[in-house]
């Protein structure tokens, strides 16, 4: 099974396929010959070699969508911290579309990475909502990572967000390999020390 990162997407608007064509230029999308009415591109390198498989699922009662939806809500209410849990558990049901991106080994070369990105950023403007990331977590709308899945032996710097009182969120850069900056996120908190964004 390989590493996705996930849209989780609040509106049905797509991008027209030669827009999203254009944005990844010089890479290339195969859309098996569908065209518009895509549920799966293969993001290529102009030599072939493959950066990505994007696939498109509604949420739709009974189609894997729906299925992948529940899953997430049955999987955050063991994450921390709780008050991101509870939003995501109520958040949740809203999202419309996923997105799921496939990471493969053309990631890692002539810029992939890049050319990912680009396909990504243009599918959530257009659909809004939340980021899912394996091994990371899930993001806010603004992208800022609220419910922390990493591994124990993460490290560096990441931006994150964490909900006030109010239920505003506080987005901050932390050190995810400080136990302290992790202890204080795990408790809804911004960490001592970490750079208000």
């Amino acid at each position: 099974m390989g590493y996705y990162i996930r849209i989780l997407g609040t509106s049905l608007a797509v991008p027209p396929l030669a827009e999203l064509q254009n944005a990844v230029r010089p890479a290339t999308l195969d859309d098996g010959g569908v065209g518009d009415e895509w549920g799966s591109l293969v993001l290529k390198h102009e030599s072939g070699v493959e950066i990505a498989v994007i696939e498109k699922n509604t949420v739709k009662d009974g189609e894997l969508g729906a299925e992948e939806i529940e899953e997430f809500v049955d999987e955050v209410q063991h994450r921390k911290p709780d008050s991101a849990a509870a939003w995501l558990r109520d958040y949740l049901p809203s999202v419309k579309v996923i997105y799921a991106f496939q990471l493969l080994s053309g990631t890692d070369v002539d810029n992939g990475f890049d050319q990912m990105h680009a396909a990504w950023g243009l599918l959530w403007e257009y659909a809004g909502g939340i980021l899912q990331a394996d091994q990371e977590g899930f993001s806010n709308e603004a992208g800022f990572t609220i419910l922390w899945q990493f591994s124990d032996h993460v490290s560096g710097d990441w931006n994150a967000a964490v909900l006030d009182t109010s239920g505003r969120w506080i987005q901050f850069e932390m050190d995810l390999g400080n136990q302290s900056h992790r202890e204080a996120f795990w408790r809804g908190e911004v960490p001592p020390g970490a750079k208000l964004l």
